[in-house]
Formats: structure tokens, C-alpha cells, sequence
């Protein structure tokens, strides 16, 4: 039995994934890519996953590229390259299609029903990253309750959010999560 190398493999699986990344790509890879490294082919655990995630995030540039750092930490320089390219690749020629076909038809009801039906896509698919991610990296109630707390901040106020990332990593170095 032949079986496939772990680049090729994450490679064609993000391939797939980026055709349907609605709304941003993070929103609906962040969750998928974390199920299928580290439930799925327990290539990464939860604590590499997350590390890689936030540090991509942190980087300057396309959030998107998380993919790049996950792939290069399962399969070196190659898993990057390939998996770099598995994510910007089809998803840009399918905007591009979907550019010229819009402006081909713009005005349309199809055109309209299909950026009416994007938005709460969207919505679900950053729901989903967020619950995915407070679900990895909250090791107590404690947590649970800080997670709640910036979220009702963020919604009720204007304030920065780096503030409230500055008091959760202040929360964390002082041992109260």
C-alpha cells in the first residue's frame, strides 16, 4: 500500500479547504487545519497547533499564512512551500473567476442572493474559530470567565483590544489564570 507523505497530504486537504474559505480564510481554516493536524493525524498536539497559530498571527503579513508555519513545522521548508501554495492557490483563481463572472453580471438577483447569504456565513465560520481556539487555551474557569468578560468588553465598549490581550497576558503572567 502506497501511502501519501504528510506534506502532500495536509497539502491537497487545505487545497480543498481554501476553495470554501468564506468570509476570510483564517475563520474557516483556523478550526479546520487544527481538527485535521492534531485530532485527525495527531501530526501536532494542541499546545504546537496554538503556539503556531498566535505567533503566524503576531507576524506582519496575511493572517492566512498560519498554514505556512503548521506546515513547515510537520514537513520543513517543503511542508511551507507546499502548503503555502495549497492555500493561496485556488481560492485566488476562484476569486478571480468569480471577479469577472460578477462583473459580467453585476446587479443580478443571483449576484445579490449570494452576498445576502455571505455575511452570516461568516459570522458562523469566526464563531466556530473562536470557540475552537478559547476551547484549547482555556485550562480553567478562570479562564472561561476572563474569555467572557473581554468578549462583553469588546462588544459594549470602544476600547482596544490589545489593551485587553495586554491584561490577559498580565492576568497569566501573575498566575491568576
Amino acid at each position: 500500500m502506497n501511502e501519501q507523505s504528510p506534506v502532500v497530504e495536509l497539502s491537497l486537504h487545505i487545497a480543498v479547504m481554501s476553495l470554501m474559505a468564506v468570509g476570510g480564510g483564517v475563520v474557516l481554516l483556523g478550526p479546520q487545519v487544527g481538527h485535521y493536524v492534531v485530532e485527525g493525524k495527531q501530526w501536532l498536539n494542541n499546545e504546537q497547533f496554538s503556539a503556531a497559530y498566535a505567533i503566524a498571527q503576531a507576524a506582519p503579513g496575511p493572517n492566512l499564512l498560519f498554514v505556512s508555519l503548521v506546515g513547515w513545522l510537520i514537513g520543513g521548508w517543503a511542508g511551507a512551500i507546499f502548503t503555502t501554495l495549497a492555500v493561496l492557490g485556488p481560492s485566488t483563481l476562484l476569486t478571480l473567476g468569480a471577479m469577472r463572472l460578477q462583473a459580467c453580471h453585476a446587479g443580478g438577483r443571483l449576484t445579490q442572493a449570494l452576498g445576502d447569504a455571505f455575511a452570516p456565513i461568516s459570522i458562523g465560520f469566526l464563531a466556530a474559530t473562536a470557540w475552537l481556539f478559547t476551547r484549547i487555551s482555556n485550562v480553567s474557569w478562570h479562564a472561561d470567565v476572563l474569555t467572557v468578560l473581554a468578549a462583553l468588553i469588546l462588544l459594549r465598549t470602544k476600547i482596544n483590544p490589545v489593551l485587553l490581550i495586554a491584561a490577559g497576558a498580565l492576568a497569566g503572567t501573575l498566575g491568576l489564570i
